[in-house]
């Protein structure tokens, strides 16, 4: 699971998966970043849609 941020909207609490991380978006300019409450952070990207891919990647590993 993933939740998408911006530097415009308040960050509001996700709901953690089973394997207890906590992986969101987060927009920076015109980049787009996964990152997860366990300190993961993925590769910058233009794709909003590879991003939130990475995170949800993230989320499934063990």
């Amino acid at each position: 699971m993933y939740v998408q941020r911006t530097e415009e909207v308040p960050q509001t609490p996700a709901t953690p998966v089973s394997s207890g991380h906590e992986a969101m978006t987060v927009e920076r300019g015109s980049f787009c970043t996964a990152r997860c409450s366990c300190g993961w952070s993925g590769p910058a990207r233009r794709s909003r849609d590879r991003a939130r891919t990475d995170a949800e990647e993230h989320s499934a590993a063990p």
